[in-house]
Formats: C-alpha cells, sequence, structure tokens
C-alpha cells in the first residue's frame, strides 16, 4: 500500500490553484500598475506641450498687439498707419506680415478698400508693403474680418493654406484684433500671419525633451517609448504634426471633447497602426495638443511580464509535479 504520509492528489491541486491565483494576482498588479504609469507619462507629456505652445502664442500674441497698439496711435493718416505697421515688423521673426484692414471709406481718399500689408517679400527677411485691398480681394467679406466685427474681440483664426506661386505660399494661421478710435468706434481690423514653422519647430523640440529626459524615462520597463506629438483643430483634424504622420480623429466623443476644449483619450488607428490618443485643450486657441502612442510599445512591458510569469508559472507546476511524483514513487516502494 501507499504510505499516507504520500501527498494526496487533491493538496496537488490546491498547490496547482495556489500558484494560478498568485500568478493571476501579480500579472493583474501589474497590468493595473503599467497602465496608471502609462496614463501618467503620456498626460504629463501632453500637458507640458500644451503648456509650451500656449506660452509661444502668448509672445506672439503681445508682439502682434504691441504692433497693433501702435497703429491705433497712428489713425490720423494712411501714411502713418504705414509708417506704424513698418516700425514694429520685425518684432517676431516667425510673423510673415501684418495688416490693418479699414473700414470701407475711413480715409475717404483710399476709396472703399485700405489694407496696407507689411509682409516679408524673400528669405532674407526683408519686409515691403503691398496694398491688398480691392474688389478683387474684398477683406470686408472675409470670416475673420466679419467675425471681427461681431465679436469685437482678438481671436486665433482657422487654419487655412494660402498660395501665390512665391516663397510665402504655405500654412498659415492669423492673430486677429480689432483697432478702435478715441471714441471706442471700431475702425480698422488688425493682423498678423503666422506659419505653422514654430509649431512644428515646438512640437520636435516637446518630443526630443520627453524622450530625453532620463528621470522621467529612467523605467522604460522593454519599450521604445514611440510616441509624437502633433496639435488637431477642433473637427479633429492635424494643422502641425511630424513628417508622414498626421491623423484625424473620427470618434464623435473625441470631438466634442475638442469643441468643448475638454481633455480625453482615443483608441484609434493611425495610418494604420493602432494607437492611444491622449488630447488635451491648448490655452489662447480653439486648438488641441494630442500626444499619439503605439499600442503595441505600450503594453510590450505588459507581455513581456506576463510571459515571465507564464513560464514562472509553468516551471513551478512542473517542479511541484516532479516532487509529487518522487514522493509517490518513494512511498510506493516503502
Amino acid at each position: 500500500m501507499i504510505s499516507s504520509s504520500r501527498p494526496a492528489p487533491y493538496l496537488l491541486w490546491t498547490v496547482f490553484l495556489v500558484i494560478v491565483f498568485i500568478t493571476a494576482i501579480s500579472a493583474s498588479v501589474f497590468y493595473f500598475s503599467l497602465k496608471a504609469e502609462t496614463h501618467i507619462r503620456y498626460v504629463g507629456i501632453k500637458n507640458a506641450a500644451s503648456e509650451k505652445i500656449a506660452k509661444t502664442i502668448w509672445g506672439m500674441e503681445l508682439n502682434a498687439k504691441n504692433v497693433f497698439d501702435e497703429v491705433g496711435k497712428h489713425l490720423d493718416s494712411p501714411d502713418a498707419v504705414i509708417e506704424a505697421l513698418e516700425s514694429k515688423a520685425s518684432l517676431n521673426a516667425e510673423v510673415k506680415g501684418y495688416f490693418a484692414a479699414f473700414v470701407p471709406d475711413y480715409f475717404p481718399e483710399k476709396g472703399t478698400w485700405f489694407e496696407p500689408y507689411v509682409h516679408q517679400s524673400d528669405s532674407s527677411g526683408a519686409f515691403k508693403v503691398t496694398l491688398v485691398g480691392s474688389a478683387r480681394h474684398d477683406y470686408t467679406k472675409s470670416d475673420w474680418y466679419v467675425r471681427a466685427l461681431k465679436t469685437h474681440e482678438s481671436f486665433w483664426s482657422d487654419p487655412y493654406y494660402y498660395y501665390d506661386g512665391t516663397n510665402t505660399s504655405g500654412h498659415y494661421c492669423t492673430f486677429v484684433k480689432p483697432i478702435f478710435d478715441s471714441r471706442g468706434q471700431l475702425v480698422c481690423v488688425s493682423g498678423a500671419d503666422m506659419t505653422f514653422e514654430w509649431l512644428t519647430k515646438n512640437l520636435e523640440q516637446i518630443d526630443a525633451k520627453a524622450r530625453s529626459n532620463e528621470q522621467l524615462n529612467q523605467y522604460r520597463l522593454f519599450r521604445n517609448l514611440d510616441f509624437y506629438t502633433v496639435v488637431l483643430n477642433r473637427d479633429g483634424a492635424c494643422n502641425s504634426h511630424p513628417e508622414g504622420k498626421g491623423l484625424t480623429i473620427t470618434d464623435h466623443d473625441a470631438i466634442s471633447d475638442l469643441l468643448q476644449k475638454k481633455e480625453g483619450k482615443v483608441d484609434m488607428d493611425v495610418n494604420g497602426v493602432p494607437c492611444t490618443v491622449y488630447y488635451g485643450p491648448i490655452e489662447f486657441v480653439d486648438w488641441s495638443v494630442a500626444v499619439v502612442v503605439p499600442r503595441q510599445d505600450m503594453w510590450k512591458a505588459l507581455e513581456m511580464v506576463g510571459l515571465g510569469l507564464l513560464l514562472a508559472t509553468v516551471a513551478s507546476l512542473l517542479i511541484v509535479w516532479f516532487v509529487y511524483k518522487r514522493r509517490a514513487r518513494y512511498a510506493k516502494a516503502d
């Protein structure tokens, strides 16, 4: 007979269940810890990007307002307006041009349209003056002009593409500010045109800084951290992104968040790659910043640890089974 000291089969199953339970708990704890760490990591990067871009935009606004304040002090003649624009035109290297679009017939000698535009004419950065208002370019029907007349408030325009066959062609956005005379009457709508080169530079700097931050990346956990940062319009389309990495959000809930300037995240395919996109608003503008993270890289640590736990579990079970069979054999021999 087999000795009663031999481990009973139920004991083997008990050990088996304990090992499986401990493995499951360990995997769950690691999963939720990794999920929390990942969320904190990329929300933090997103918030830092939003803050940096907002500070840059605020600086651009201040420089543009200095130009427009100078125009507001020289409303006595068309020449004085042009001189005022020219005197401050070089305040910000990212600005490609400043304009002041006056209400019709404000200067009778200039007729219905008077819109001096002080802008960079070539790659040297030198500025020249062009009078762009005309029946062909009736700025009074432009969205930015109509909006300024209705709201009497400053704002950033939606991104747009401008093409004239010269080096000034490109993707732009415009900071718009209404100007009032001493009686409080709106006399013109001024603006500063900026390309998205500065925004692309900002995004590159943000990503590079996040990737090189030793404290942030102390625990990589098998991940490559292949994220990148983009800027989104209210409709979910990109207005700035690394080359070849544009995206458009189509999820209704996410678009609703963008319209309401809320933060959130959405799982979606980006250029055929499953990703999680963390997004949040940028102060001063109707844009949002988003951090795009490939899910495969995000969960690589879970896959590696899960594989390690599985191997450890199998090894533990094999050891228990080996010990059980060995004792059973000795007990039978007795």
